[in-house]
């Protein structure tokens, strides 16, 4: 992903009172919440009524409203294999309302609904138990409004952006979608380019980046572009240019605070070795990597090493004060270089922290 050249439901879990010797509510509406509905009591129950009366207990949002109180039936949610039943509704309803169309997306394509059922999860596999990954910084993320984040970039195979989104959505507060800008090759391929609409990614361009920002969304970034995730080994965590300074621009225009975030771990998943230049040039390619399982191990060798990765977003620079210098272009690379080398220094920070790189 390159940078610019240069949006939900929680049940509501009602408290109800049922008498100990009367049927329990009817079972149409825990149906339409979801759930299965609790057993009616026997009719022949004559155990009488306790002197005082125990208050009935809130059913828990896993239990729904079909949990009955004092513990005189098991909740729904207790029975064996109930969970999985619902997973299974859950998984039935997804695929209903995706083959009938009944989803949103939004002006640039991104599904959230899609994001959070498929992507996410397999996301997720990655960079909690693949990659170990530790997020600190989160706070520096604003829980609302928009907001401009800047990494850097690595990895052959530019897996730190998709990551970076991931983790983000999951560790912050607000569970805030991060929406990426992307080269034009990206967009320029079949699947990946329908892939990155879903999942929130648009073209990199300074327009794009501030329609999203004047909407109130997060965007990332990754400045170094190709030249980032194509360098080789021997030069890992060595930030490159920063272009042109667009994504600066497209900040200051929208009086948008930056926030650098440095993420140590891409670098080894796929250490880049050498760079065949006629090969990518043949293949229309800006680079094609050897690893040491790539091309070696065909197929095998796109499965990326388990580095151990470590993120930390830092503080936001504010540019509201700077609003009038969009076009300055003095202003634009001193704010540009301010990025980078708080994203450089903070990177040597993080290595100091991970000597192993792929230790637990």
């Amino acid at each position: 992903m390159s940078g610019p050249d240069e949006r939900r439901d929680p049940q509501s879990v009602g408290r109800f009172d049922v008498p100990e010797q009367v049927p329990a509510p009817d079972a149409e509406p825990a149906r339409r919440n979801g759930h299965r509905p609790a057993a009616q009591a026997a009719p022949t129950r004559t155990a009488a009524p306790t002197p005082t009366a125990t208050p009935a207990a809130t059913p828990s949002a896993d239990e729904g409203d079909a949990g009955l109180p004092g513990g005189t039936e098991p909740a729904v949610s207790d029975r064996p294999g109930d969970h999985w039943d619902r997973k299974v509704a859950n998984g039935l309803a997804f695929l209903r309302r995706r083959l009938s169309g009944d989803y949103e997306v939004d002006e640039f394509g991104f599904d959230s609904e899609l994001t959070d059922a498929v992507f996410h999860p397999l996301l997720r596999l990655l960079y909690r138990d693949w990659f170990r990954t530790e997020v600190s910084g989160v706070e520096n993320v604003p829980v609302d409004g928009p907001a401009l984040v800047v990494g850097n970039h690595s990895g052959t195979v530019a897996l730190d952006a998709l990551i970076l989104s991931a983790a983000l959505h999951d560790k912050h507060p607000a569970h805030r979608y991060l929406r990426l800008l992307g080269a034009d090759l990206v967009f320029r391929m079949p699947v990946v380019s329908e892939l990155a609409r879903k999942t929130g990614g648009t073209v990199a361009c300074n327009p794009d980046a501030e329609r999203l920002l004047g909407g109130g969304d997060l965007v990332g970034v990754f400045p170094e572009g190709f030249k980032g995730i194509g360098k080789l080994y021997a030069d890992r965590y060595k930030l490159q240019r920063f272009g042109r300074g667009g994504f600066v621009s497209a900040a200051l225009r929208t009086g948008t605070p930056i926030v650098p975030v440095a993420i140590v771990g891409g670098e080894e998943i796929y250490p880049m070795l050498a760079d065949i230049k006629p090969l990518a040039r043949l293949l229309k390619l800006p680079y094609f990597p050897v690893t040491p399982t790539f091309p070696l191990l065909g197929p095998l060798g796109m499965v990326p090493l388990p580095s151990k990765w470590l993120i930390e977003f830092c503080p936001p620079i504010p540019t509201a004060h700077l609003t009038d210098s969009a076009d300055d272009p003095l202003v634009v690379f001193n704010l540009a270089d301010q990025v980078r080398e708080t994203i450089q220094q903070t990177l040597h920070t993080l290595l100091e922290r991970r000597p192993d790189p792929f230790g637990p």
